[in-house]
């Protein structure tokens, strides 16, 4: 017993004295006695008279016992609320399954760095009294809280029994921790990549799983950022990646999206869940780890200084052991300061602070960035920071900025070049339109017209900079060309060159790299023959709406900075770009002289516009198939129905279309199909009837309405015409044969009436057969049985299907079966094209597939793993990662080409799988499917 004792009391030390309760004393253990206890704890006062003395210490040594186990049993889940963040807030505790706060009488630093403790966040700041984060409901659980401080949790401090205080919500008592020092680690498992699979955190020294109440894209985002892997793609819910084992340590998660790891979003606390591991969430990132950050600090510019590098989201330093010139030129390099000039140790530029990070650094010299070069493990050196690493690189070589002075505008005048400080002229020496050619790329002022000299455009003041100038015409800068030293000529101003330049500004071409999409990304620009980066130097949403406006990509939602999209290399073009939001182009704005910055690529400009939007998506509903019904759109994330105001068969023609049901029969109001629920989106709607979508008519704006659900429009469409079946029989494989089509459920034969190549070949295109290569009659391949359904046909060859062909009504026809049609394909059919739209990446979006020279869909129907392997291989992308249906990657437009795929995974190509004939599908485009591949990744 006294064994026993011991390890719970060395296990749980603030055990030790279990109080009796004097009267009006009114303080306990949040233990046995009153958390529930297992029967009625007797009274430890002596004169009771119901213990023998002779047993009361060992009574007692049993109560203590009992008490020390059951609380440790019975460690109250408590949460901190209504603050900035988790670790940071009003103290709650959970009792008997209600959730209750904490009276703040006596409550200090020592409560709240148990609290801080418990909940795995840092260190106690202040323990702030009198409902510092609002006044809670319900019961106040605890008062007269008295802790030590050293106490592993809540429940072991002293305190009044549950449910007893003299207080109101006015005196709640709150927290603020330092958090996290460090995000919880995490990592992905069961994923085809290390960027992606089930999410599990490191917790409590054990691994655990995350649940996926509320898992979403923001959630993956923290994630993806978190692990390095770069944008999130998807937030798989249901055990995507199998099943986990052990604690489920995180449920409710609800990040912003900017948090730096998992664990410093909002959740419940640690362990509190209502999940099992069939719930398991995970994610797919993009796979594209950024390159590890790296500076120089501590000197006189940033190309020189002390080596920092920035993992487990804090910067350290490197330590000096085997540090050398190659190692200096990988950091020059990463950084674009031009070459290593010195790799100095021994903390030349002074002593840093925190982590060492990297120790015998050993780096080819080939590498792109310092985390690419062979070293110890992160964190593992035998340094101080007495042996901090240092660099010293030449620095960024900017070309001189040039303007033209005392001309008829900004693209004509005297040549003037800034150097040292100082602007100063060119001498006319050998100047010539080469030369002038330069200056004109240089100012973006299109071509040179001439190259004046002799003072043409007035004398300038001293100095002069340039003498003999050689151009090649193809440099970018004047300060590239062959010249003299600078201020070395034998000169006056009466030799000062001039330009005139063709003042037709070029339109530099834009780009958006390193994002999810071509609308989103790095700022890119072509000058020079190169592409550069912008500085985010006073950028702002007026500038990115010209970035938009010129790629076609709708309106500017946001500007991001620092590098967000990741470093660009090569030059940073632009600078200080001020631009109105009226521009045709960016490099019409106004901004500094191109290549002039005081920049590096940690601060590229990044924007992220709207895109082209999608159309609304819209559906047929309570009508008796999916081509007839109340017309509902999806807007604001909710579906709503559509007033009948002006409801015509126009618009009636825009919704079939869209739907791919044919041609519109009829478009009743006056809720025919029914009244809808909910937001009415769309009143007075006017189409053209050329529209793609009913979001691109004329209509008032969305949810501006004078109606009720006793209005709402429907729309009858003829439904989808589907191509009737062909197949091939009695020939010696399936691509040769007798024709036989299935019409009114039944198949028949076709006569050769007419019969020729032309006809031959749609039905080798329909059964994916390749070329035709002969179209016997006369029951080439033996005599079919009736009917004859099909005669005189007449096909121009270009026909998706033979029933699309002009022909006799079915089953008219003069034949016998003597003249059964009979067609001889290839058999080798061309492997139709196949693209993945509208995704992330190339190998990642909605399936389209290329037939009878039109890009169609395919339905989602049967559409899992299996099929999505067999695209990302004939793409060449990879594995396939997941097969998300219901138009995820939008919806599409025009034919839905298959339905019903079947596949293997072992096909070359996804037309050698098993699926309907072509253009036969139930289906509409809020069916299309999409796949995500690893290639892209």
């Amino acid at each position: 017993m006294r064994l026993v004792l011991l390890a719970c009391l060395w296990g749980r030390s603030s055990y030790s004295t279990l109080p009796t309760r004097p009267s009006g004393a009114g303080l306990y253990k949040v233990s046995a006695a009153t958390m529930g206890t297992p029967g009625n704890l007797p009274s430890r006062d002596g004169r009771s008279g119901t213990l023998a003395a002779s047993t009361g210490i060992r009574m007692e040594t049993v109560l203590l016992l009992l008490a020390c186990l059951w609380g440790v049993a019975n460690s109250a889940p408590i949460r901190l609320v209504s603050g900035p963040s988790r670790c940071a807030g009003r103290l709650e505790v959970l009792w008997k399954q209600e959730w209750g706060t904490v009276c703040d009488d006596n409550w200090d630093l020592s409560d709240a760095m148990v609290v801080c403790r418990q909940l795995d966040c840092g260190k106690a700041l202040s323990a702030p009294g009198s409902a510092h984060f609002g006044e809670g409901t319900g019961r106040i659980w605890l008062d007269d809280m008295n802790c030590t401080g050293t106490e592993a949790d809540l429940s072991a401090c002293r305190t009044r029994p549950w449910g007893e205080h003299n207080c109101n919500h006015g005196e709640d008592a709150g927290v603020v921790c330092s958090g996290f020092a460090e995000p919880a680690p995490l990592r992905l498992v069961d994923g085809s990549t290390h960027c992606s699979g089930r999410v599990e955190v490191f917790y409590g020294q054990r691994w655990g799983t995350v649940c996926d109440d509320n898992w979403d894209l923001l959630e993956a985002e923290v994630v993806c950022r978190q692990l390095g892997c770069g944008k999130a793609l998807l937030a798989p819910h249901g055990a995507y990646f199998g099943q986990g084992s052990g604690p489920i340590w995180l449920d409710d998660v609800s990040c912003t999206g900017k948090e730096a790891g998992l664990s410093q979003c909002r959740a419940t606390p640690w362990g509190s869940h209502n999940c099992g591991h069939g719930e398991d969430g995970g994610v797919v990132c993009t796979g594209f780890a950024e390159l590890l950050p790296v500076r120089l600090v501590n000197s006189s510019n940033f190309c020189s200084g002390r080596v920092e590098v920035f993992h487990g989201q804090k910067w350290g330093t490197v330590c000096d052991d085997s540090w050398d010139l190659t190692d200096a030129q990988v950091v020059c390099r990463q950084l674009g300061c031009g070459t290593a000039v010195s790799a100095p140790g021994s903390a030349r530029f002074g002593q840093g602070t925190g982590q060492i990070w990297l120790d015998d650094v050993n780096c080819a010299g080939a590498e792109t960035a310092l985390s690419d070069c062979r070293a110890r493990p992160w964190g593992d050196h035998n340094c101080n920071h007495g042996e901090d690493a240092g660099v010293e690189c030449s620095g960024v070589v900017e070309p001189a900025p040039v303007r033209l002075v005392n001309g008829p505008n900004h693209c004509a005048g005297r040549v003037e070049v800034f150097h040292d400080q100082q602007w100063g002229t060119v001498c006319d020496d050998g100047w010539d339109k080469n030369d002038a050619s330069v200056v004109c790329r240089q100012l973006g002022c299109g071509a040179v017209l001439s190259a004046p000299g002799s003072a043409h455009f007035g004398q300038g003041p001293d100095p002069i900079w340039l003498d003999d100038v050689d151009c090649s015409g193809n440099e970018a800068a004047l300060s590239e060309c062959r010249a003299q030293s600078w201020g070395s000529h034998n000169c006056k101003h009466g030799e000062d060159a001039g330009v005139v330049c063709s003042d037709t500004l070029r339109i530099a071409p834009l780009r958006l790299m390193n994002g999810p999409n071509r609308c989103s990304g790095r700022v890119e620009v072509f000058y020079g023959q190169e592409w550069g980066t912008v500085c985010d130097d006073s950028w702002d949403i007026s500038d990115a709406e010209v970035v938009c406006q010129q790629l076609g990509c709708g309106r500017a939602l946001s500007v991001p900075v620092s590098a967000y999209f990741g470093e660009g290399s090569g030059p940073i073009w632009l600078d200080d770009v001020n631009c109105t939001g009226t521009e045709t182009a960016l490099s019409k704005c106004e901004t500094t002289l191109w290549g002039v910055h005081n920049c590096n690529h940690r601060e590229d400009a990044g924007v992220v516009c709207l895109g082209v939007p999608e159309p609304a998506p819209i559906r047929l509903v309570n009508g008796s198939n999916f081509c007839s019904g109340r017309v509902e759109v999806f807007h604001g994330q909710k579906w709503g129905t559509v007033c009948d105001d002006s409801w015509d068969l126009t618009d009636a023609q825009v919704v079939c279309r869209q739907l791919g049901c044919g041609t519109a029969v009829s478009a009743p109001g006056s809720a025919r199909f029914g009244q809808g629920t909910g937001q009415i989106w769309l009143d007075d709607v006017n189409c053209a009837g050329a529209e793609t979508a009913l979001s691109d008519c004329q209509a008032r704006p969305w949810g501006d309405h004078n109606c009720n659900h006793g209005e709402d429009a429907g729309v009858e469409c003829s439904g989808v015409v589907e191509p009737a079946p062909v197949r091939l029989v009695n020939g010696p494989n399936h691509c040769a044969g007798r024709v036989e089509v299935f019409h009114d459920q039944q198949w028949g034969t076709v006569c050769d009436d007419g019969w020729d190549k032309n006809d031959a070949s749609v039905v080798c295109r329909q059964l994916g057969c390749g070329a035709v290569l002969s179209a016997p009659g006369s029951a080439h391949f033996g005599q079919g049985p009736d009917p004859i359904w099909l005669d005189d046909v007449d096909c121009s060859g270009n026909e998706a299907a033979l029933s699309e062909c002009r022909a006799q009504s079915w089953g008219s026809h003069n034949c016998k079966h003597g003249e059964d049609a009979g067609v001889v394909c290839s058999g080798t059919p061309e492997v139709p094209l196949l693209r993945l739209v509208n995704g992330p990446s190339r190998c990642a979006g909605r399936v389209e597939v290329f037939h009878s020279q039109q890009w169609g869909t395919i339905c989602n129907d049967s559409w899992d793993l299996s099929e999505a392997a067999v695209v990302c291989q004939q793409l060449g992308c990879g594995t396939a990662l997941s097969a998300p249906g219901s138009a995820y990657f939008g919806q599409g437009f025009g034919r839905i080409w298959l339905d019903d795929v079947k596949c293997s995974g072992r096909e070359a190509a996804l037309s050698e799988c098993a699926a309907r004939p072509w253009g036969v599908h139930n289906c509409n485009h809020g069916e299309d499917a999409g796949i995500v591949c690893s290639g892209g990744i």
